[in-house]
C-alpha cells in the first residue's frame, strides 16, 4: 500500500499514512488532498482548501510582478559636433533617466566625412560619462557600430530604490504644499 507523509490543514504534521486514509482524513475536513513535493521519499501531502491555495497564489504572484522593478533602457542620440547649449540639455535628460533608475543607451550619430574622426564620438561619451559619474556608471564601453557609436550607462541606485524616494519626495512637497496653503 502506497504511504504519503501527511501535513494538516494548520501546517501540523500527522505522520506517515496510507493514501486511502489521507483520502479519507480529506473527505472528513471537507478538504483536499494536495501533493506538495512528490519527489520526497514518502511523497508529502498537504490537507487544503485547493481553490482558496490557488487563489492566494496567483494574489501573490501578480504581488511580486507588481513589485518587481523592469529595467527600461532610454535612448539619447547625439552627433559628434553637438552644440553645448545642447549637450547641456541632452545631460539633463540623461540625468533625469538616471535618477529614475531606468539605463540609458547613448547613440553618437556620424554622417559623411565625420565618420573618418571616431576620437570625437569617443570624447564626447567620455566627457558625459564623466558628468552623470555621481548618478550612473558605464556599463558598456563606448564602441563604434556602423555608422552610430554607442555607450550604455546603468544607475547606481535600483529602479525600486529610485521609485521609493521619488515617492517620498512628493509626499514630502505635497505636504509642504498643505501647510503653506
Amino acid at each position: 500500500m502506497p504511504e504519503v507523509r501527511l501535513v494538516g490543514p494548520n501546517g501540523e504534521q500527522v505522520g506517515i499514512v496510507s493514501v486511502n486514509d489521507a483520502l479519507r482524513l480529506a473527505q472528513e475536513a471537507d478538504l483536499d488532498l494536495v501533493e506538495v513535493a512528490p519527489t520526497a521519499r514518502p511523497p508529502v501531502c498537504k490537507l487544503m482548501d485547493y481553490g482558496k491555495y490557488k487563489y492566494e497564489s496567483a494574489v501573490k504572484a501578480r504581488e511580486a510582478r507588481k513589485n518587481q522593478a523592469n529595467t527600461i533602457i532610454k535612448e539619447i542620440k547625439l552627433r559628434p559636433k553637438i552644440d553645448s547649449h545642447d549637450y547641456e540639455t541632452k545631460k539633463g535628460h540623461v540625468e533625469r533617466f538616471l535618477k529614475a533608475g531606468d539605463k540609458v543607451k547613448v547613440t553618437i550619430m556620424f554622417r559623411g566625412r565625420e565618420q573618418s574622426r571616431p576620437e570625437l564620438g569617443f570624447r564626447l561619451l567620455r566627457k558625459l560619462a564623466e558628468d552623470v559619474q555621481g548618478l550612473g556608471s558605464v556599463e558598456s564601453q563606448p564602441k563604434q557600430d556602423g555608422r552610430n557609436m554607442i555607450m550604455v550607462i546603468g544607475p547606481h541606485k535600483k529602479k525600486a530604490e529610485a521609485k521609493a524616494e521619488a515617492k517620498a519626495g512628493r509626499a514630502a512637497r505635497d505636504a509642504q504644499a498643505n501647510v503653506d496653503g
